[in-house]
């Protein structure tokens, strides 16, 4: 009724809207209307909502700022009903009297709150005769940092958290004091300790006392959190200026000399023309047309135009020009010198307080060793993940190129068709952590037995013939790439890891590492003693280790040397089975999964000493930490980074062609 008397209050400007209200209000009053005088009443939020109308109604996040502070620091208890209402779309206003009020739909019905009394007032068949109000995100932004100092006390613990959330977002000043009142009273830990981090990086910020802020600071020298350094950050923030003489009521952080790569005497001098210090540079293509625009009666001020051929009767038409006020004042290439000589250039601090960037910049100093300790840390956690990937996927390849001088170049394909493996487990078995548990025998079985098959089929008709081997097991490895095409085609095939496995172990905000390589890693020194046990305590270990030695003298003793080539060659692809499986949890398993293992495979056996177990895991280390530390220093170019490591292994066996642990026997050539 009231927009349809006054349609000045929906459609018209923003004084045209307010008398519309005053109108109507006073309208509603005369009539006697029960709800206005409840609503002017002690205690009420509604007159608060009158009073901004206007504001509410226009919803602009330029002018909602005093509606927002109205109803928050109003001190009421409905405040907090309202913000949310309103941050949740639901507060509407009736159009027939301009009261507000929570309108909500249940089932077929709308639901008419009272928004001082929280209790239904009415239930609708429909929701005509209703404005709502549609905040968008930048006023329910606003309205979520107004709900913070409700919030941070609120009984329910999500709401605690969602007001620090709000606070972590856009922290004010305004949220300082309620933030150290809710620290005492706060009884879940986690809570507090968000709480109490909270208020030190406000103390830093806002805090008008200068000492506090200092302590504050001091508190998180050191500190890794992110958060931290962000805080810290724009304390020593600086700003160049210049100046005739340094000010002596700024924060100054350097002196800059002009002249440098950092600043070049064009950026010092482009400041000075940016601040009005110095007239704007005129170059060539100015003066020319300046001149050119000025001639009369053959000359350019005063200059007779047979004499510009002169570069400095052109300077001198120009100035004589600037005198006469016909062109603006500017300087030349030759004075810039002269003009930047007169100033100053400095760099100030955002913070005016020497004292407080003195202690920022120290805690960012000792933050900064830390950072450079813990990335430390975090890259030999990276060299000794990738380092565990590159033993699982040699230990194999050691076994079989140490005891039988076996140059396997289909080692790679064991690894692929254990990864593959898996993932035939997982299709048959949906449970990833029984399929896995599963996968990892039955790829060694499988691979144990092609591994078999290849030494009793083709390599034992090799021995002491490398290069035939080479070629041979070269040619077997193509087939079997084209055999896994044929059969899984060419796209990726999918090996997930189970859930416990996902995510990642945090150290800090530097250091971290994935639980799958956790996994890959534990793997490694399993099989590590695994295999130490069945080389020491095992009688296959005795005979492995007799046919190494001196396989004449083993056969003398009544072992089966071609027996232990081929358990030993099953054994080598058996354990390269298991790594395929490891290394298909976090890489993509294709027909290629192989081949991207089997240089570092062979670099691994040949670095470390070929045939020791002990050489193939230092070996493994070295080469996974001289990986990442080129990637370290060359992150934009792996291909690179692989070039240096193989020309870097070229040059090391020029000086250890045995490896860092040499084996005695026949791996060794003896």
């Amino acid at each position: 009724m009231i927009k349809r008397l006054f349609p000045a209050l929906r459609t018209g400007s923003r004084l045209t809207r307010g008398l519309g209200l005053v109108l109507a209000f006073g309208l509603v009053a005369a009539t006697g209307t029960p709800r206005i005088a409840e609503a002017q009443t002690g205690g009420a939020i509604q007159p608060i909502l009158q009073e901004n109308a206007e504001i509410l109604l226009e919803s602009s996040r330029r002018t909602i700022q005093p509606a927002i502070d109205a109803i928050a620091g109003s001190d009421l208890p409905q405040a907090v009903f309202v913000l949310e209402t309103w941050a949740g779309r639901d507060l509407q206003m009736r159009e027939s009297d301009g009261i507000f009020y929570k309108l909500t739909r249940e089932g077929s019905d709308y639901l008419l709150t009272d928004l001082d009394s929280g209790e239904v007032a009415e239930t609708l068949a429909d929701d005509d005769g209703f404005e709502q109000l549609r905040p968008n995100s930048g006023i329910r932004a606003l309205i979520a940092v107004a709900l913070v100092q409700f919030q941070l006390s609120d009984p329910d613990p999500a709401k605690r958290i969602d007001a620090l959330d709000a606070i972590e977002r856009n922290g004010e000043a305004s949220h300082l004091t309620p933030l150290r009142n809710a620290i005492a009273d706060e009884s879940d830990p986690a809570i507090k300790a968000r709480k109490e981090r909270l208020e030190t990086l406000l103390t830093i910020r806002f805090d008008p006392d200068n000492a506090a802020r200092i302590a504050a600071i001091e508190s998180v020298s050191g500190d890794l959190d992110v958060n931290v350094r962000a805080t810290l950050n724009p304390l020593v923030a600086t700003t160049t200026h210049a100046a005739v003489s340094l000010p002596e009521d700024e924060n100054i952080a350097y002196e800059i000399t002009p002249g440098s790569d950092d600043f070049t005497r064009e950026q010092a001098y482009a400041m000075l023309v940016d601040e009005d210090l110095a007239p704007p540079l005129l170059t060539n293509a100015d003066l020319r047309n300046t001149l050119a625009a000025n001639i009369a009666d053959g000359a350019v001020g005063g200059v007779p135009l047979a004499d510009l051929s002169n570069p400095e009767a052109r300077v001198t038409a120009y100035a004589n020009l600037v005198a006469s006020g016909a062109a603006p004042p500017a300087a030349t290439e030759d004075e810039i010198d002269e003009i930047i000589a007169g100033f100053t250039f400095y760099a100030t601090y955002a913070e005016p307080d020497a004292t407080v960037t003195e202690a920022a910049e120290d805690a960012l100093t000792a933050i900064g060793f830390n950072v450079g300790l813990n990335q430390f840390a975090d890259f030999l956690l990276d060299a000794l993940s990738l380092g565990s990937i590159y033993f699982l996927a040699a230990i194999g390849l050691a076994i079989t190129f140490g005891v039988m001088g076996v140059i396997n170049m289909a080692h790679g394909e064991f690894i692929m068709m254990g990864a593959y493996t898996g993932y035939v487990v997982q299709q048959v078995i949906p449970n990833y952590t029984v399929s896995i548990l599963v996968a990892i025998p039955l790829a060694f079985a499988v691979t144990f037995a092609a591994g078999v098959a290849l030494e009793r089929l083709v390599i034992r008709h090799l021995y002491s013939r490398p290069l035939e081997t080479l070629l041979a097991t070269f040619g077997i490895s193509i087939a079997l790439q084209q055999l896994a095409k044929n059969i899984f085609g060419t796209q990726a095939r999918p090996l997930t890891s189970p859930a416990w496995l996902d995510g990642s172990l945090i150290l800090n905000d530097v250091v971290g590492i994935s639980y799958i390589r956790i996994a890959i890693f534990v793997l490694a020194l399993i099989f590590l003693g695994v295999f130490l046990f069945i080389m020491k305590r095992t009688r296959l270990g005795l005979e492995t280790r007799a046919v190494t030695q001196n396989p004449k003298m083993a056969a003398s003793m009544g072992i089966n040397p071609e027996w232990v080539n081929m358990l030993t060659f099953g054994l080598g692809s058996g354990i390269a089975g298991i790594a395929g499986v490891a290394i298909g949890l976090y890489a993509k398993v294709t027909s290629e999964l192989g081949q991207d293992y089997i240089v570092q495979s062979f670099m691994t056996v040949v670095v470390g000493g070929v045939g020791n177990i002990w050489g193939t895991l230092l070996g493994a280390a070295m080469i996974g930490g001289l990986q990442k530390g080129i990637e370290f220093f060359n992150p934009s170019n792996t291909l690179a980074a692989q070039t240096y490591m193989i020309v870097f292994i070229i040059i090391f066996i020029q000086f250890r062609p045995r490896g860092i642990i040499a084996l005695k026997g026949r791996a060794a050539g003896d």
